[in-house]
């Protein structure tokens, strides 16, 4: 009898292993990579550090109203990525959303700025769907406090985020970015190249350059698009042309002023493959 019971304990015990293993392994994680060195995460791992705090955000984008999260710093997780072989961080999200956050931003040296955390959605306890998602902003999400202190835009806010690493600016990697250095310092194309940086390379390329693979290459953009057709599909993208995969938001005067949106025109212009001036 001793031995049946035994045997019937050993049994159960290896079934609850077969149900839970999977579960352990299917955890969600976050990598960081920088250079050969990469380091992972698992979302339990990041919820037992000393410390993960309850953050709460103003006028969060994705949610449109203020939200409190479970979330852990993000400069200690970059801890040792040496800033003279690297500049930006790549935060890659699961829908091909590339996010380049400067590495001043990412890991501040002095207090006073935007402070950047990464949320972590405990288990059993999902964030929930705004209106116009499918999903909440999890597993991970890069959320900031005090983001008007370091003027930081709609797009460096990463939801879905899946991994990050340290990369060097974009510029640097793609030159067909980079406006010709006879511009002037003050020309406006040149500040449309930081401007397009911020709000398009996440999604789009120019010229081939660029990791996303949300929207198209827009190299060819001020050749064959007015500059009216430019001011309108970045500020209302439904109202010039809609499909079913359609993820471009439009970008109000509040969230582009209209000084950047001039000089994001210029830099599409400049960009041009034609070299045209758009109409």
């Amino acid at each position: 009898m001793r031995t049946n019971a035994l045997a019937a304990t050993f049994m159960l015990l290896f079934a609850v292993i077969l149900l839970v293993a999977p579960s352990l392994a299917d955890e969600p994680g976050l990598t960081v990579t920088f250079g050969t060195v990469t380091r992972h995460y698992t979302l339990s791992e990041l919820l037992a550090r000393p410390d993960v705090a309850d953050v709460t955000t103003d006028h969060d984008p994705f949610y449109q109203r203020s939200m409190t999260f479970r979330a852990v710093p993000l400069a200690p997780l970059l801890a040792g990525v040496p800033s003279d072989q690297f500049d930006t961080v790549e935060m890659h999200a699961t829908d091909g959303f590339i996010a380049q956050i400067p590495l001043a931003l990412a890991r501040p040296d002095a207090p006073g700025g935007a402070e950047p955390w990464i949320a972590v959605e405990p288990p059993g306890r999902p964030w929930p769907v705004p209106s116009d998602a499918h999903v909440g902003a999890g597993p991970f999400y890069l959320i900031w406090q005090h983001a008007e202190r370091s003027g930081i835009t709609r797009e460096q806010w990463v939801n879905w985020l899946d991994g990050l690493t340290a990369v060097a600016s974009p510029a640097h990697r793609w030159p067909q970015l980079a406006v010709a250095a006879s511009l002037p310092a003050d020309a406006a194309a040149r500040r449309g190249q930081a401007v397009f940086t911020s709000f398009c390379l996440p999604c789009h390329r120019i010229k081939g350059g660029g990791d996303a693979k949300v929207g198209p290459d827009l190299g060819k953009a001020g050749a064959y698009l007015t500059e009216p057709g430019i001011r309108a599909l970045v500020r209302d993208p439904k109202a010039v042309r809609t499909w079913p995969q359609q993820h471009m938001p439009g970008f109000d005067a509040h969230t582009l002023p209209d000084a950047d949106l001039d000089a994001l025109v210029a830099y599409l212009r400049v960009m041009a493959e034609t070299g045209q001036p758009l109409r």
